[in-house]
């Protein structure tokens, strides 16, 4: 492995600093976390050749088995243990048959050769390791399990042994990320909740159904989420369990290979939406208490719990904790040939308070005692270990806290991330729909959220994701048009209500996706204004999967108005795709009218024309443009085809005229209404 150049001498200026000065006092601090990273590195490189090698702790603990010495290794870190023993179906579930020998570095093993255990220790056997402790003795699903299984009776949990015959054979060798996803269109989705039928869906279904759906909408990006083991569904997949083992309520791991493998003969990469920022707090299902310390893999004491999750917080300052999550990244991008990480939770990471109740207003925040240093270190060597495994992979930050650098390379002083998300984007878009009026929208506020981002650093723009489609929440389909989405969406209706809620949906997700950032995002089923939020079976709802489905009839229905959405959707990511929208620079302002309520704008030589008042239409609109020439409308979201009132003529040139020696425009600009226009 080729380590980072980290050897800036303290008197050089960090680019990051050279390009904010309000970081020049505390270059001392990015300066340090470089240093810090150095050493680490160079300890994994002394100790186990390279980041890389280091990284490979699944190959070694849990249930592997040796192809030399024919037969299988079970191999468990668990230091403070006093007594480890496999069990399962191969030993009629003795819990003293077959004890593991404690080596060194705490970790237990024990050798079953085929000779023993050829016929009894198969594919699909069930196995657990019974775990004692000076706090008594529990059987346990060990750390690097690879399939989990619940029986449908007892709901208990074990672990299965997942040794096919035949490997699944890949042919996505020419897929590269570079070559698809010059910019990234985000589908985030579900794959339990993306059948119209009230179950629970699986990898395969997904792959025939949906995977079309997503290629012929333009995206290039799939992020999964919930495919990380977690004994409660309607965790949305947030509470994992079991780091190494795919979701089995979806299907096989070969069943999801075959979605990644289908998603990249189509051109699309795919993300999985990865949680290391904190565990589910079971003790039958996952790593808490393990070997009965109180910490292990996560911190001892009320530090080990997050208190707004009700889950365990990892000990990143633990090298088996650092080499366990290292592992965890190697294993899913080289078994499952997944592109790039969606991390959750990472302003839980950074900071000991996880931002719980924290508003960042000064830089200090970023960099004093409230940072967790140790969970930074952690950040920086998964995002070098990732690049170094998969070039090109693609890293985004769930982060609301505005770190700066955290999607900078690290020799510039950053922590190595591609893409941030714009979290606050879909809770602006929420927060304007809930309480102001269409006439109240102040469009300089609107200019600034959707511009207010860091420079050099990329951002994933989305006018709403998971967060806003769960129950509690609404989509933005249905906080625009509320009840009559279900009354009066049929193609030929007029109501108002409805007209409103089509002019604007179209007009927020177009604004987000030219102002909002280098990467765009949407979620299952939003496209084309899905009228539910999510809601995945419990308690609460006599655990129904009602709400846990997606009702792609709806977008199919020629006679209902959402396949108009979906239209627009479409031809929205096609026009940004095919004019390197989101590669372009940040858009520049040419006009913000709040009497008309009239926002322009240019990026990428593109000029964009937003009229949100409710009723006005201006005819012989006037307004400056960067260069003189000729100009035709390429999306107009008036368009018939879009549910428009077909109000502009998309067929009409037009020219600049000079006055006051720079080049105008003139046109019909009609009430909510965006139209996108293109020189040449």
């Amino acid at each position: 492995m080729k380590t980072p150049d980290l050897t800036a001498a303290p008197t050089t200026v960090l680019p990051l600093v050279r390009q904010d000065s309000w970081l020049e006092p505390y270059e001392p601090v990015l300066l340090a976390r470089q240093e810090r990273l150095r050493q680490r590195l160079q300890e994994i490189e002394q100790s186990h050749g390279s980041l890389s090698k280091f990284a490979t702790a699944h190959q070694q603990l849990g249930l592997n088995y040796d192809a030399r010495r024919r037969g299988y290794w079970y191999r468990e870190w668990a230091p403070a243990a006093e007594g480890l023993f496999l069990v399962g179906d191969f030993n009629g579930w003795d819990r003293a048959a077959t004890p593991l020998n404690k080596g060194e570095n705490g970790v237990w093993e024990v050798f079953l050769p085929d000779k023993e255990y050829k016929d009894r220790l198969t594919h699909h056997s069930r196995y657990k390791v019974h775990v004692v402790t000076s706090q008594g003795a529990k059987d346990r699903l060990p750390a690097t399990l690879r399939r989990a299984v619940q029986d449908p009776d007892t709901k208990d949990y074990t672990g299965q042994v997942w040794r096919p015959e035949a490997p699944f054979t890949w042919t996505d060798q020419k897929f590269r990320i570079a070559n698809y996803v010059r910019e990234p269109f985000i589908y985030e989705c579900h794959v339990g909740m993306a059948t119209e039928e009230g179950k629970v869906g699986s990898y395969l279904e997904f792959a025939e159904k949906v995977l079309p759906r997503v290629q012929t909408l333009g995206y290039n990006c799939l992020q999964l989420m919930a495919v990380m083991e977690h004994p409660y569904y309607g965790s949305f997949g947030y509470h994992v369990a079991n780091f190494f083992a795919v979701s089995s309520r979806f299907g096989t791991p070969e069943e999801l290979k075959h979605l990644i493998n289908e998603a990249h003969n189509r051109g699309i990469a795919v993300l999985l939406d990865v949680v290391h920022s904190h565990a589910v707090k079971n003790e039958a299902e996952g790593l808490a208490d393990f070997d009965g310390s109180g910490g292990q893999y996560f911190h001892a004491g009320p530090r080990g719990n997050h208190p707004g999750w009700d889950s365990k917080l990892f000990n990143y300052g633990q090298p088996e904790v650092q080499q366990f999550l290292l592992s965890n990244l190697r294993y899913w991008l080289e078994e499952f040939h997944f592109d790039g990480f969606r991390f959750d939770g990472v302003t839980s990471m950074l900071y000991h308070h996880h931002g719980e109740g924290v508003a960042f207003s000064t830089y200090a925040q970023y960099f004093g005692p409230e940072a967790d240093e140790d969970a930074i270190l952690y950040l920086q060597l998964a995002s070098t270990l990732v690049q170094e495994i998969k070039r090109g992979a693609l890293l985004i930050a769930e982060d609301m806290s505005g770190l700066p650098g955290l999607c900078r390379p690290i020799s510039e002083g950053g922590i190595g991330f591609n893409y941030r998300l714009a979290m606050g984007i879909p809770d602006y878009w929420i927060k304007l729909l809930k309480h102001r009026r269409d006439e109240d929208w102040n469009l300089g506020e609107l200019w600034y959220t959707l511009t207010n981002r860091r420079v050099g650093e990329k951002t994933v723009a989305y006018a709403e994701s998971h967060d806003q489609a769960l129950v509690g929440d609404k989509t933005l389909s249905h906080w625009l048009m509320d009840a009559a989405i279900y009354t009066h969406m049929h193609h030929a209706d007029p109501d108002p209500v409805v007209a409103r809620g089509m002019a604007l949906h179209k007009m927020i997700r177009l604004i987000t996706l030219a102002l909002g950032g280098e990467a765009y995002l949407t979620f299952i089923g939003n496209e084309f204004g899905h009228p539910e939020w999510v809601d995945f079976p419990r308690q609460g709802n006599d655990w129904s999967y009602h709400y846990a489905r997606r009702q792609w009839s709806l977008a199919d229905n020629p006679e209902l108005k959402y396949q108009y959405l979906l239209a627009f959707d479409q031809a929205m990511i096609g026009m940004a795709k095919s004019r390197r929208l989101l590669g372009a620079a940040h858009a520049h302002l040419l006009n913000n009218d709040p009497e008309n309520q009239v926002l322009i704008f240019e990026r990428g030589g593109l000029i964009f024309v937003f009229n949100f008042h409710v009723e006005r239409s201006i005819p012989d609109y006037r307004f400056f443009v960067p260069a003189p020439g000729r100009y035709r409308v390429i999306l107009s979201s008036d368009s018939p085809q879009f549910d428009g009132f077909n109000r502009v003529d998309d067929a009409l040139i037009y020219e600049t005229f000079q006055e006051h020696k720079v080049a105008e425009l003139s046109l019909y600009i009609t009430s909510r209404t965006a139209l996108v226009l293109a020189r040449g």
